[in-house]
């Protein structure tokens, strides 16, 4: 098994189109993109949609991925106490009786817990911190749907895309400013994760993904209830910050 998913990584680093190089995929995982997908999403699929992903998503393999990264990013716990150890303790079986509630539809997403965290000045940010075990469902959302909006990005474009991170954006600042460039425009939105209009992000995410199923699961995850202290509420817009589906 760790054979051939190694081959299949390699394999997907470089998808080609006409033979020459169209994308690098080296990041996607592999038991979720196979070769024949990579193709597709290079050369395009009918309608431009993607369908039939779900089974993605619950397969055993990109579970067990899925959470190794969660893993990897630790955090706290959500609101039913469970650590990230405790998760570990029992993770095969946690995992198989997840694969099972996505597989026959019982699964359903638990509230998410609102923390403030310092900004240091004087502010604070909003962080959402879902249960170990919807964070591991969201990352195997993430594994099975990322490379299709990735493909749509810019080049220039480097905020929360796999591979790339400020030190990349860094020395793209250093190699224009070497060209001669010499002004910054420099824009913020405030809030923005807190004021996402949930109708036309999901328009947004339905132009390429038709699998009902996996719509339903990123439905689920914005209208989760919010539980900060005593005070429980349903966001009516917005997306948590600390998520892992956010991004």
């Amino acid at each position: 098994m760790t054979g051939s998913r190694q081959q299949n990584a390699g394999s997907a680093e470089k998808a080609t189109q006409g033979g020459e190089v169209a994308h690098d995929f080296s990041w996607a995982e592999a038991s979720v993109w196979t070769n024949r997908m990579l193709s597709a999403l290079v050369n395009g699929v009918k309608g431009g949609k993607w369908y039939a992903l779900m089974d993605k998503v619950f397969a055993p393999d990109t579970l067990a991925a899925a959470w190794t990264k969660v893993r990897a990013n630790k955090g706290a716990a959500g609101v039913d106490g469970q650590s990230i150890e405790r998760f570990a303790a029992r993770a095969d079986d946690y995992l198989a009786k997840l694969s099972t509630a996505l597989r026959e539809g019982s699964y359903q997403p638990q509230a998410v817990k609102r923390v403030d965290i310092p900004k240091g000045n004087g502010k604070t940010r909003p962080l959402g911190i879902p249960t170990v075990k919807d964070r591991i469902v969201q990352q195997a959302v993430r594994l099975a749907i990322e490379p299709i909006f990735e493909t749509g990005f810019r080049d220039g474009s480097y905020g929360f895309r796999p591979g790339r991170g400020c030190h990349d954006a860094l020395r793209e600042v250093d190699r224009l400013i070497k060209d001669g460039y010499a002004y910054v425009a420099d824009a913020d939105l405030v809030g923005y994760f807190d004021s996402i209009p949930h109708d036309r992000l999901m328009a947004q995410v339905e132009a390429k993904v038709s699998d009902g199923r996996v719509l339903d699961l990123i439905r689920g995850w914005l209208k989760a209830d919010i539980l900060k202290g005593l005070e429980r509420w349903t966001p009516t817009r917005g997306s948590p910050q600390g998520a892992v589906m956010t991004p």
